[in-house]
């Protein structure tokens, strides 16, 4: 048995069972991946996966069982290496980061300046996607830190979430805009305008869908899109009225809009930080997450982390 072996194995089931993606993520050839898994099957007396002829289906009983072993055993190897580095190299690496647009854009500059001031050796990767590939990409341990409204606290057995902090979508409106009127704002009122806001399961989306609804308001969405910027030029341009949260309106840079507070009509939203249990952090790490929330210390996500405390 050998780690390629196992490798070879988790990037199969990772790629949907098709051998030739997995092969080529591995830089090896098809027919040595599939020697690998018939000698590995050989060798632990157990089919792992279902076939048809040449082509792989799925993964047999035994199969599932074993493939949770063959992660965590990559995983523990993964970790291995980055303790090892640990010690040699306390204050340089890698910290790899996870986000939407709005997170990076909105709430974390100040967070990564002060961060390279301590740490200016530490290269930080940030990623930015979408809520799900966020998960896709914390399960996989290619990133250390998830951070996004979306998506992550539902993961609850392999990822510890951490609230980062609470917000509010705002109404933007072109200045002397008819809501922008001084009297009290309504859903009823927000809804007799066409509606620029973001894609669904982004930002907040879901909530926005859910209080319309509830208050049995339909809404005239006219134009979607993934961040704030770009809904602020469709407003700028008179598509219609902005749904975005609150923290991308900035009264400066966005001279001819003007915010209106919707607190009251619109639901909390809450950004989560997650990280995959059995990942292992380097010290560096720790202190990202208490940069962006000070009582998240060592110890207290450890803890977490172990299901000792939440």
């Amino acid at each position: 048995m050998n780690f390629q072996q196992l490798r070879i194995v988790r990037e199969t089931v990772r790629r949907g069972f098709n051998l030739t993606e997995a092969s080529n993520a591995l830089y090896t050839s098809q027919s040595g991946a599939s020697k690998h898994i018939r000698d590995l099957e050989e060798e632990l007396g157990v089919e792992l996966f279902e076939r048809r002829g040449k082509r792989i289906l799925g993964l047999t009983q035994g199969g599932a069982a074993l493939v949770e072993i063959i992660e965590r055993i990559l995983l523990d190897a993964e970790n291995l290496k980055r303790s090892a580095h640990q010690l040699t190299h306390e204050d340089q690496g890698s910290l790899a980061i996870a986000t939407t647009h709005t997170q990076a854009r909105y709430a974390l500059p100040p967070i990564v300046a002060r961060f390279k001031q301590v740490f200016p050796k530490v290269h930080l990767e940030l990623h930015q996607c979408g809520p799900d590939e966020i998960v896709s990409l914390l399960k996989a341990g290619k990133v250390d830190i998830g951070i996004a409204t979306e998506a992550l606290h539902e993961e609850g057995q392999l990822f510890a979430c951490f609230p980062f902090y609470h917000w509010y979508h705002g109404v933007i409106v072109p200045q002397g805009h008819p809501l922008d009127d001084g009297k009290p704002l309504t859903l009823e009122r927000i809804a007799e305008h066409p509606i620029v806001t973001y894609h669904e399961g982004f930002t907040g989306r879901a909530r926005i869908d859910r209080a319309f609804c509830a208050a049995e308001v339909v809404p005239d969405i006219v134009l979607t899109a993934l961040d704030a910027d770009v809904i602020k030029t469709y407003v700028e341009l008179g598509l219609g009225v902005g749904l975005i949260a609150s923290m991308a309106y900035h009264e400066e840079r966005d001279r001819g809009l003007t915010l209106l507070d919707a607190s009251d009509l619109l639901p909390r939203n809450t950004t989560y930080l997650a990280l995959r249990r059995g990942h292992f952090l380097r010290t560096y790490a720790y202190r990202f997450l208490q940069l962006c929330r000070e009582d998240l210390d060592e110890l207290t996500v450890q803890q977490v982390l172990a299901g000792k405390a939440e």
